[in-house]
């Protein structure tokens, strides 16, 4: 028998070097994510726990080459060393600060009151929600407590990258069931492109089992693969497990079941809020009317994105200065506040644009077929206008709906009104402007401003 098999452990991957045997090459496709490298007449195996020891023992003394590489450890961070009369603030990559300090009750005390604050009894640390407000805070009482402050920056997470189909030998689909029964309980368009790709990664991690026969331990072992070699954030594991549960519970009819997997708690973090001042300067660099008065209507009446790309013509009342929003989140409808600046605006853009159906449309529109304006344009704009602007926040179309909230906050605006306008069905979801907010927050005086200097 050939003994002419080479394999080589280079960092992520392991490469196999073998003569073509169909009973070896169908036992390597079905290792997942196994992929055939035409250029290099090899193949690339990923380096997962236990890959190599499978090829070890399948192929036996017929392997004449194992080289490794060795692997420098250079994501390893060293331990942290905090003095005593020093606190560790460290930025994470979930919008989160962890700080790190010995026993100082006054610091405790308040961080105690910020909201979502956090005791990591395991680590030894807090957490609390990051914004540049409570950032402030922390560096007032450091200073009043003669304490010194070192802020660090987490570095991202690396994972494995997610596999395209076409890298994938014999990838699997999601059943045209699976699609059918999202439209049938009229699940949103969102929805639906989110669930597929996600179940569509689970049944693949394992391309040697039969549809069928996934169960349980299968679901728990994919949810383990995510968190410890994808590194995927809490919300995307949470998303993949709502996908394999409706296929499970919805399609194949299944009982509602709680699978004993970490289900993980979302980090409680805080919106990216501007201040009326950024908006301002946001807008103003903005110079095509169309596109000025998309992200007015955004900021002004609070929509999300995919609100304002539905939203007819039909839905803008200049009479009661409204905007009716139809089968929102939840499929709810609503109303909104329509601003008289805002109503100016688009009468100009109108009569420029003369759109057919939906108050914004793309290039290719036409009386027969109206095209909505597509999201990734709008994201396009805002991000130019807010690199124009020389602004350095983190800002999505989202941000502009968070600073609406906020805004009205600020300027008396009953909570219960902005709950109302945002479409949120729990006042819960409402509060967290509270905590947003720079009102009041003037008023902290810093104890350098105190001295004679």
């Amino acid at each position: 028998m050939n003994k002419a098999v080479e394999i080589e452990v280079k960092g992520r991957k392991i490469l196999l070097k073998m003569p073509k045997n169909e009973a070896d090459i169908g036992y390597v496709r079905g290792i997942l994510y196994s992929r055939w490298n035409k250029d290099l007449f090899l193949w690339e195996i990923p380096h997962y726990p236990g890959n190599l020891e499978k090829l070890e023992s399948y192929f036996g003394k017929r392997i004449s080459k194992l080289t490794k590489e060795e692997r420098h450890q250079s994501t390893t961070t060293p331990k942290t060393t905090i003095e005593k009369t020093g606190i560790l603030a460290i930025i994470t990559q979930n919008r989160r600060i962890k700080l790190l300090f010995g026993y100082i009750p006054t610091l405790i005390k308040h961080i105690k009151t910020i909201p979502y604050a956090k005791w990591d009894s395991k680590n030894k640390w807090w957490t609390v929600p990051y914004s540049e407000q409570f950032l402030e805070e922390i560096k007032v009482h450091s200073a009043q407590a003669g304490l010194s402050l070192r802020i660090e920056m987490e570095p991202p997470k690396t994972g494995i990258t997610k596999l395209k189909p076409e890298e994938v030998a014999q990838y699997k689909p999601a059943p045209e069931s699976f699609k059918d029964k999202l439209v049938e309980l009229r699940y949103s368009e969102n929805t639906i492109k989110t669930y597929i790709p996600l179940f569509e990664e689970f049944i693949n991690h394992f391309p040697a089992e039969d549809m069928d026969s996934l169960n349980e331990k299968h679901v728990i072992e994919f949810s383990r693969f995510l968190v410890t070699d994808r590194k995927v954030s809490s919300s995307y594991q949470n998303q993949a497990i709502n996908a394999i549960k409706f296929y499970f519970e919805k399609v194949l009819g299944g009982k509602r079941k709680l699978y004993f997997v970490e289900r993980p708690r979302r980090e409680k973090t805080l919106p990216v809020v501007c201040s009326e001042e950024e908006i301002k300067r946001i807008l103003k660099e903005v110079k095509n009317i169309k596109h000025l008065a998309i992200l007015s209507t955004i900021y002004s009446a609070g929509l999300r994105i995919g609100e304002l790309i539905d939203l007819p013509i039909h839905a803008v009342d200049s009479k009661r200065m409204q905007i009716r929003i139809e089968g929102a989140k939840g499929k709810k409808d609503r109303y909104t506040i329509l601003s008289k600046k805002l109503l100016d605006l688009l009468r100009v853009y109108f009569k420029q644009y003369k759109p057919f159906y939906y108050l914004f449309e793309g290039l290719r529109s036409t009386s027969e077929k109206p095209v909505q304006y597509t999201s990734r344009s709008i994201q396009a704009i805002l991000k130019k206008a807010v690199k124009t602007a020389g602004i350095k926040k983190n800002i999505t179309v989202h941000t502009l709906r968070h600073s609406f909230a906020t805004h009205l906050l600020e300027n008396g605006t009953d909570l219960r009104y902005i709950q109302s306008l945002l479409g949120h069905e729990s006042s819960k979801t409402t509060e967290v402007y509270t905590h947003v907010t720079t009102k009041g927050f003037n008023q902290i005086q810093s104890p350098l401003d105190k001295l004679d200097i």
